[in-house]
């Protein structure tokens, strides 16, 4: 199937084939009929494409922020190859689209195979999508023209600005921007028995969007035309649907309003409240949040768990059902909004139209057609560019298509010129299309066991959601192949005993995603320490960061929280630094209540050579403040290690060694994995990595038991 996505460095579009997604629990595959261009958020997205890096600065100080706070903890290399690669991911477009129901998940009872329904969220410009049972709503067979329905998401926009607005029906609401958003929020209005007042710089009125009247905004005697509209009280709510540079619509928004209305935006523009108006008639502001309650949050998108009807009326989802029931009783009409449709196929020329348009059309509702095309169907895809490599390369298959895989893992391994890029497998979606875009492999499948049964892959690599390592890292060992696992190897002792026993009967090697322990500047330290005769003592600070309670890392059945799914790496690192067994892990967890996630902790090790060590993990540190840290005592010296930058050691004299790139030791850990593969090298780290895991797991389990009781 294709997908639309956009070059962020450039704006512009281009169509990527990739295997059909395959249906999961909560969710719903849906074969796209038509969706919708937006003429405001997806011009935005590609006029900002379009513009040099000086210009996406201007336009992103937030982003600037970021980068530059990055860059005085990370290095200036380290940040620019970051920043960098984020602009070189394509971006996927569209999120609003009517199609035809092909699989239900588990879990899913709402709609059937050959349901029409109107989709949001991931409702992409895509041949197929895989869409959250909460993210839709069935088409009845009443609306003939359910092109119309393809407009959900901007109806569910126009109707949560309703919300939040509380409009009560008979009341005079004004609509600041006749833009498609505007003419829609005015239909909707018009049904609910509203007088609509529009506004905009220019006249933009249809004979299908009913209105009170139209007032040009940009006349000095708007406030007062309004107020002979309304027996001179104002009116009673403005909801602003404008996409402007300016605080104008704000101000019109306040001159306007009557004695405590309610001012609503969904559109973008400058936000400058003046205190004047808003104190004299206690006038209220109001965002409303894109379709409605459920929009960010993971558990109503990914998840498919509905907000109680009792608590929440109208959710994103009820939203789009909302508007779907207004078509279909024909209380509204947006076909004559549709002023082109467009093949998805020549989908570059609606972009060009609401960017540049050069043969400067009219356009309003600009829809993408999907004609029937065989080829979507396929569960897998050959890159016709990619050709089998010379030997002497260690043939990779992936597992998973995260970020990490994305940003770090593919980047890295071509950058060793030792990995050929054989065979990529996940459930669908936008990830894999982005690592095949930068790093094409032979093939792509929506089947991983495609990739255990191909004997031209040595290496399997597994980057998928914490909970699922276990079970891809024993299927590849007992298919006979090579594993490389991100880390953690798994999140349970029974997971991790059945891997140990796939690994004994397995010809294959096991590495786990531990890179700490082969980074340059922890190499420099372990080759000075001498922990056979002399014990060390250790010291490590991992400032975290904070990750939000609805993350999928704190949840445990997912991720099985930040302690197992991270601090392992810094475990691992202290292992190899002493070099003795570790023989006692114990947790101590803190007991902030502002921090319930369980991702405080001191860690404390003891090792067979008489060595301490104490990790510090913390959620409550600043961003400005480097990520991790180490300090070893031993031998009359004392090494200082800053965020595998800098190293300082303190002994009879002092010295720095400063590098300009960050470097944690992932591109020596695939080599490393090469050298091990194909000369034969000692894999002793799979001994730490069972270890530590252990170790963690059962610190874990007396933290919660302690908890329990």
């Amino acid at each position: 199937m294709k997908q639309l996505f956009l070059n962020v460095k450039d704006g512009s579009v281009k169509l990527i084939d990739q295997p059909m997604p395959t249906v999961k629990e909560h969710m719903v595959l849906v074969e796209s009929l038509y969706t919708v261009v937006s003429a405001g958020t997806e011009r935005g997205l590609a006029s900002f494409g379009g513009k040099n890096l000086v210009q996406k600065a201007i336009e992103r100080p937030d982003q600037v922020k970021k980068v530059l706070e990055k860059l005085s903890t990370d290095g200036i290399v380290t940040t620019m190859e970051s920043a960098f690669h984020k602009l070189a991911e394509p971006m996927p477009m569209g999120y609003s689209g009517v199609g035809r129901v092909l699989a239900c998940g588990a879990g899913v009872t709402e709609v059937q195979k050959g349901d029409l329904v109107a989709m949001v969220g991931t409702a992409y410009h895509c041949e197929i999508n895989r869409v959250s049972r909460t993210m839709i709503a069935r088409v009845p067979e009443e609306l003939t023209d359910y092109r119309q329905a393809a407009f959900c998401a901007l109806g569910g926009i126009a109707l949560e600005g309703i919300h939040q607005a509380e409009v009560v029906p008979g009341e005079t609401v004004a609509v600041i921007g006749m833009g498609l958003v505007g003419h829609i929020v005015s239909r909707i209005l018009d049904a609910y028995g509203c007088d609509v007042i529009g506004y905009d710089v220019a006249d933009k009125t249809l004979p299908g969007t009913r209105l009170k009247a139209f007032i040009d905004s940009n006349d000095d005697n708007a406030a007062d035309m309004s107020r002979s509209l309304t027996r001179g009280r104002g009116v009673d709510k403005v909801i602003i649907t404008a996409a402007a540079d300016s605080n104008a619509p704000m101000d019109l928004a306040a001159a306007i309003a009557r004695d405590r209305g309610i001012i609503c935006m969904i559109g973008v523009t400058r936000m400058n409240i003046d205190r004047r108006p808003y104190y004299e008639r206690e006038l209220s502001f109001r965002i409303a949040r894109s379709y409605g309650p459920g929009r960010y949050d993971e558990v109503y998108e990914q998840k498919g768990i509905d907000y109680p009807i009792g608590y929440v009326r109208f959710t994103e989802g009820r939203n789009v059902e909302e508007f779907v029931r207004l078509l279909a009783q024909k209380r509204m009409d947006v076909s004559d909004l549709i002023t082109h449709e467009i093949p998805f196929e020549d989908a570059e020329k609606a972009y060009e139209m609401i960017t540049e348009n050069p043969r400067h059309e009219r356009y309003i509702g600009v829809l993408l057609k999907y004609s029937e095309n065989r080829e979507k169907w396929r569960n897998t895809i050959r890159s016709p560019k990619k050709k089998r490599e010379s030997g002497g390369k260690l043939r990779l298959g992936l597992i998973g298509a995260g970020n990490f895989a994305r940003s770090t893992m593919l980047p890295v391994m071509k950058e060793t010129g030792k990995y050929e890029f054989v065979g990529l497998a996940t459930t669908g979606g936008v990830g894999g299309a982005q690592a095949n875009d930068a790093t094409p492999f032979r093939y792509t499948t929506n089947n991983y066991k495609k990739l255990l049964a191909d004997p031209e892959i040595d290496l399997i690599a597994v980057s998928t959601q914490h909970n699922s390592h276990a079970k891809f890292v024993i299927e590849a060992l007992n298919a006979g192949k090579h594993v490389y696992c991100e880390k953690p190897l798994c999140l349970t002792l029974e997971e991790l005993q059945e891997i140990r026993e796939a690994y004994e009967r397995s010809q294959g090697e096991l590495f786990c995603g531990l890179n700490r322990r082969h980074a340059p500047l922890i190499r420099q330290i372990k080759k000075e320490l001498q922990t056979d005769r002399i014990p060390a003592v250790y010291d490590f600070i991992a400032n975290a960061g904070f990750i939000p309670r609805e993350h999928w890392v704190h949840d445990e059945a997912a991720g099985g929280g930040r302690i197992l799914g991270e601090a392992c790496h810094f475990v691992d690192l202290l292992q190899y630094l002493d070099g003795s067994e570790l023989t006692d892990l114990n947790l101590t967890a803190g007991g902030n209540e502002a921090y319930p996630m369980m991702d405080n902790m001191l860690i404390s090790l003891k090792f067979a050579s008489g060595a301490v060590g104490n990790i510090v993990y913390s959620s409550m540190g600043s961003k400005k403040y480097p990520k991790e840290q180490l300090r070893v005592l031993s031998n009359g010296a004392v090494y200082e290690m800053d965020n595998f930058i800098r190293l300082r050691k303190y002994g009879s004299t002092k010295s720095v060694k400063e590098k300009l790139e960050q470097d944690k030791g992932i591109q020596a850990e695939y080599e490393f994995i090469f050298r091990t593969l194909k000369n034969g090298e000692e894999n002793a780290a799979i001994r730490d990595a069972f270890l530590g895991q252990e170790m963690l797991i059962r610190a874990m389990e007396r933290i919660k038991a302690a908890k329990v009781l």
